[in-house]
C-alpha cells in the first residue's frame, strides 16, 4: 500500500501546483475591470493614498484647470474655431 502511495505523491504535487497557477491565472484575467481597464480594486487603494499624495493630486488636478481654462481664453482672443 505505502508504495503505491509513494508513487502517487509526485503527479498529486504537481497537479496541485498546476491547478493553483491556473485559478490565480483565471481570477486576475477575470477581474472585474473600469472602463479604463485597470482592475477595480486598483480604484480602492488610490483613495486608500496618504493625506500627501492627495493634496498633491488636488494641486495637479488645479493646474490642469487653469492651464486649461488659459488655452479656452486664447483661442476667444485669436478668433479661433
Amino acid at each position: 500500500m505505502w508504495d503505491v502511495l509513494s508513487a502517487l505523491i509526485p503527479p498529486v504535487v504537481v497537479a496541485t501546483v498546476f491547478c493553483v497557477a491556473i485559478y490565480t491565472l483565471l481570477r486576475k484575467e477575470m477581474a472585474p475591470r473600469t472602463s479604463d481597464g485597470r482592475p477595480v480594486g486598483e480604484e480602492e487603494s488610490a483613495e486608500q493614498r496618504t493625506p500627501g499624495d492627495k493634496a498633491a493630486a488636488e494641486d495637479r488636478a488645479k493646474e490642469a484647470r487653469s492651464a486649461s481654462e488659459e488655452v479656452r481664453e486664447r483661442g476667444e482672443e485669436s478668433g479661433g474655431s
